[in-house]
């Protein structure tokens, strides 16, 4: 058996205990897992100060010398702090223990020469360290000391020969029910240094000879031994530079052996007709011309159509770009192909955005739209199930009843999904199923208007073609975006009112529906009763997610027709809510909000010709984090660069969607927010191999067929959208 594969309890040092507790705590069952347990940072342990160097500003520092006394205090019922006094000749400082103090009284001898590694503060005008670590002043330690150079090979299978040279410690994440069982981050390092030794023999490679070569990448063994004991900072980044990348490589080789898998799979309808009803409808109803990225992103769609191949296309665009017009284009050519066409969306409510916005762009065409949400209900819902049969619905807008069993198609080639990191895996593929006409599949356009960094859609929907309408349509201006104080409400309240006044709509949107114990928050209940004594001259409406649809809609049906000049809401109103005239967004306690959402709240404002604004209230006490987002939000109206600067504070792992892509993937050292140019990297030198060899079956490709399979067997799904 490969030794990686080996039950991490017969380690050295682990048995059964630590063996529940390292799987339970760090999900470590074998070798293999605690070899890639990577440490998460490194201190320099190359310098030795002396006691009379230190001062209370320093980082870690290391010190030798020898313990000159103990010292006992009381701190209460059964608690105590032990201090020892420590000396190198040149100075006395303090080692403090609140916790563990007997033991180090019973462990530590006095006047025997420790190394002794911590952080240095002061108290009572002298230096101390809290709970610093402790080692013996063995020959290992004066063997550091001489400056000898460890001995170059890629292969080291003599430990020590590292640790007596050792300049960077590294650490490792450890929980609290850990360390309870003295298990801290010294002890998960002595586990890899009891593996290490164990591993004699050279692991195994991953990757072609050819292309570590070319890339000059460091080879894996000693990579994996590196990254838990780096000579210096030049080698650590090497090692890391070559765990990263087999990392990405192997998500990347994955979803392009899937994507080109299903490609020689599945065929698409051909439809190579333009005809009477996407012309009459681009010629005669276009309400304005498209832009030059609309342009570009038909062509890539009217391609995909007529190709033969099943269209899996993502389309990318700002709020306000224009990706319903391009998909409701895509849709009338299936039409001219004798195909229907449906779209669906998270919500009611973006789904009767989207009716009345596609049946404006068709009034006075032959073409019959109709929408099914879980609110059509008895006759009519009949006559669209009906219509949809004999093919008399060419066109079905709706959220996830478009879904039930009970809806089906004579003909369905076309299907456009709004937001779909909304949707499951499982939701989206039972679209797939409303054709007769297998083994054909309908066409698929993926919408969504929060943009994705291209290193994270290359990842997350690797398996799609990418289109991306970066353009806004003319006369169209940038929303301007303020960053203002609670102190400043007043003058805020002068500003809303005069927009209202000119004839113009407000949102003011809160993080929270009820007032929060936890958090010190604005809550909707008392600023919409707040707001309606300062606007008594104005009508508001209020709407939240814990109303009843209908209400909620009756609620947001007032502002839409201009019955009321402030809409008071949640995030509800994040997408799917259309109004032009609406020009100003107040969003309270901004700091709660990440950038991406603020980025989709502002554009419900700037729909119009008018020039629109979006404030972003808060408090003072703003964490650095905080201060960024809310300064990127008031430099750019970019969305990418929004999404980009969002995906490197936040990471992937946080960003709304990655948990529904189908996709789910753990990376262990990568990020895919940082490692930009790996990922391109890695994907570049996946696609070279796909296009060689889509199943990586061949001989040459032996090594990544024996890993892919090996990574398919672990706890980490590596499998695409299927």
């Amino acid at each position: 058996m490969d030794i990686l594969s080996q039950d991490i309890m017969y380690l050295t040092g682990v048995g059964p205990n630590r063996k529940k507790l390292l799987s339970s705590e760090l999900e470590i069952e074998t070798f293999g897992d605690l070899l890639e347990y990577y440490p998460y940072k490194y201190v320099d342990r190359s310098k030795i100060y002396k006691v009379s160097e230190l001062t209370g500003e320093m980082p870690f520092v290391q010190v030798v010398g020898h313990i000159l006394s103990f010292e006992t205090f009381d701190m209460g019922p059964r608690k105590e702090r032990v201090v020892g006094h420590f000396s190198d000749g040149t100075g006395i400082m303090d080692l403090v223990w609140f916790n563990g103090g007997r033991y180090a009284k019973e462990h530590y001898r006095i006047g025997q020469d420790y190394l002794v590694f911590g952080r240095p503060s002061v108290f009572n005008n002298r230096i101390q360290v809290q709970h610093p670590e402790i080692e013996e002043k063995s020959e290992m330690i004066n063997d550091k000391y001489d400056n000898l150079q460890a001995p170059e090979s890629n292969h080291i299978s003599n430990l020590s020969s590292v640790i007596s040279h050792l300049t960077m410690r590294p650490y490792y994440n450890t929980t609290e029910k850990m360390k309870k069982y003295s298990l801290t981050s010294r002890g998960v390092e002595k586990l890899v240094r009891n593996l290490l030794e164990k591993l004699k023999e050279p692991l195994p490679e991953t990757i072609p000879d050819f292309i570590t070569s070319r890339l000059h990448l460091m080879n894996r063994d000693k990579a994996l031994r590196t990254i838990h004991y780096p000579q210096d900072a030049k080698e650590l980044e090497r090692a890391r530079v070559r765990l990263k990348f087999e990392e990405l490589f192997y998500v990347q080789l994955n979803i392009l052996r899937y994507a080109s898998d299903q490609r020689r799979k599945y065929r698409g309808f051909v439809f190579n007709r333009i005809g009477e009803v996407f012309n009459t409808f681009y010629y005669d109803h276009l309400p304005f011309n498209l832009t030059g990225a609309q342009k570009r992103v038909m062509h890539e769609i009217r391609r995909d159509m007529a190709s033969g191949r099943q269209m899996n296309r993502l389309l990318q665009g700002d709020v306000g770009s224009g990706k319903t017009l391009v998909a409701l284009m895509a849709m009338l050519i299936a039409i001219d192909n004798g195909f229907q066409a449906c779209m669906m969306a998270p919500t009611e409510i973006l789904a009767e955005q989207h009716l009345a916005t596609i049946a404006e762009l068709l009034q006075g065409m032959d073409v019959r739209v109709e929408l099914l949400t879980g609110m059509v209900k008895g006759k009519k819902r009949q006559e669209i199930l009906d219509g949809l049969l004999d093919g008399n619905v060419q066109i079905l807008v709706g959220t996830h009843a478009i879904i039930e069993d009970t809806v089906q198609f004579r003909q369905l080639g076309m299907v456009v999904i709004d937001e779909q990191h909304r949707f499951g895996v499982a939701q989206r593929a039972k679209l797939w199923g409303k054709s007769f006409t297998p083994p054909s599949l309908p066409h698929v356009l993926v919408m969504t208007a929060t943009p994705i960094p291209r290193t994270l859609a290359m990842t997350l929907y690797g398996d799609l073609d990418v289109s991306v309408i970066d353009e806004l349509p003319p006369g169209r201006k940038p929303i301007q975006t303020t960053h203002v104080f609670e102190s400043r409400m007043a003058s805020l309240y002068d500003g809303i009112r005069r927009q209202i006044n000119q004839g113009r709509q407000v949102y003011i949107v809160y993080p929270l529906i009820e007032e929060s114990e936890k958090m010190d928050l604005k809550n909707l209940e008392q600023g919409f009763e707040m707001l309606r004594q300062v606007f008594p001259e104005f009508h508001l409406s209020k709407v939240h997610g814990r109303m009843k649809p209908k209400d909620k809609e009756e609620e947001m049906q007032r502002f839409v027709r201009g019955e009321t000049q402030i809409l008071v809401a949640t995030t509800v109103i994040e997408v799917g809510v259309n109004v032009p005239n609406a020009s100003v967004m107040v969003i309270i306690d901004a700091q709660r909000f990440g950038l991406s959402q603020l980025h989709q709240l502002r554009g419900r404002v700037g729909r119009g010709a008018d020039q629109s604004f979006c404030i972003l209230v808060t408090n003072y006490k703003l964490s650095e984090v905080t201060r960024k987002r809310i300064d990127i939000m008031c430099e750019t109206n970019d969305g990418f660069r929004i999404a980009e600067a969002d995906l490197k504070l936040r990471g992937p792992g946080d960003l709304e969607g990655t948990q529904q892509s189908g996709m789910a993937f753990d990376l262990k050292i990568a990020d895919i927010a940082r490692d930009c140019q790996l990922v391109q990297m890695a994907r570049d030198e996946a696609q070279r191999i796909v296009d060689e060899d889509p199943t990586c079956t061949s001989q040459k490709y032996e090594i990544l067929w024996s890993r892919l399979k090996q990574l398919h067997k672990t706890n980490i799904n590596w499998s695409a959208i299927s």
